[in-house]
């Protein structure tokens, strides 16, 4: 269980999952689709879904860039928290909102692998939140020609490492979507 207090609540929390960011990602209809199944299992189940939707000079709040990809829609009961940094939690309403709703333990399923989904993971653990990565739910674009690896690689590396995560108290990992659990 995570270190925090009278949390016991699970939510899943989808992060920039927005057109200019998945726009060209990697395995990006596949990605959708699990992350849209996660959704509405969610849903049915009566857990909360946080949506996480970045704000830059490249992508302007209200911009076509900006908006859900149209194959997810924020049910209007359903928090939204809107960020200018790659970790979720910096600067924002995030731990007020999970904290509202109850919720030590996230599921976390969204982009961009290597920057926004791997900050905030290391924020949520290092904030005493148990953090589970979905882990054919998250993608990249291809960085390969600044000198990252492929986006495959980027993802199979973050699934690896993420799944051997600990920390004292709470727990870390990753699941499939097929074999998500939002109720322990």
């Amino acid at each position: 269980m995570s270190t925090l207090e009278n949390r016991p609540a699970t939510a899943l929390l989808v992060v920039d999952v927005q057109n200019a960011v998945v726009e060209g990602a990697y395995e990006r209809d596949a990605v959708v689709a699990a992350i849209a199944d996660l959704v509405d299992k969610a849903r049915a189940e009566d857990v909360p879904v946080v949506w996480v939707q970045h704000n830059s000079e490249y992508m302007p709040r209200g911009s076509d860039g900006w908006q859900i990809v149209p194959e997810l829609s924020r049910a209007p009961a359903e928090p939204l928290v809107e960020k200018t940094y790659a970790d979720s939690f910096e600067e924002t309403t995030l731990e007020e909102t999970l904290r509202g709703l109850g919720a030590g333990r996230l599921f976390l399923c969204g982009a961009q692998t290597d920057e926004c989904i791997r900050s905030t993971l290391h924020g949520a653990i290092a904030r005493g939140y148990d953090a589970i990565l979905v882990s054919d739910a998250h993608t990249t674009e291809d960085q390969s020609p600044w000198g990252a690896p492929t986006p495959d690689k980027v993802v199979a590396h973050t699934n690896l490492y993420w799944s051997n995560h600990r920390a004292p108290g709470r727990t870390a990992g990753t699941v499939e979507a097929k074999e998500v659990a939002f109720r322990e």
